[in-house]
């Protein structure tokens, strides 16, 4: 499955809004998803102008759900390339 295919997979049919950004079945991460979609064909934006949109997950427990993308947690990948970068060294 192609997360950024055009057609919206079947299963994303009955995909419920998530609030917190994972599972609200069972609290998995989105990372945890055995299938994920990007709905990107359908931008909302924002007041100050920012895009945002709707990501799909297919959870391991069988749960389909969804959430903006704006809700999704940030990640702190400055650290990781620096560990990366040492690695290198």
């Amino acid at each position: 499955m192609d997360a950024f295919a055009p057609i919206q997979p079947e299963w994303t049919n009955k995909a419920i809004h998530a609030y917190e950004f994972c599972c609200p079945s069972c609290h998995s991460s989105s990372l945890e998803a055995v299938q994920a979609w990007l709905n990107r064909r359908s931008p909302v934006i924002t007041e100050n102008y920012s895009r945002k949109w709707q990501e799909f997950y297919q959870c391991h427990c069988g749960c389909a759900w969804w959430a903006w993308s704006s809700d999704r947690p940030q990640t702190d990948l400055s650290n990781q390339q620096e560990d990366e970068q040492g690695d290198l060294a």
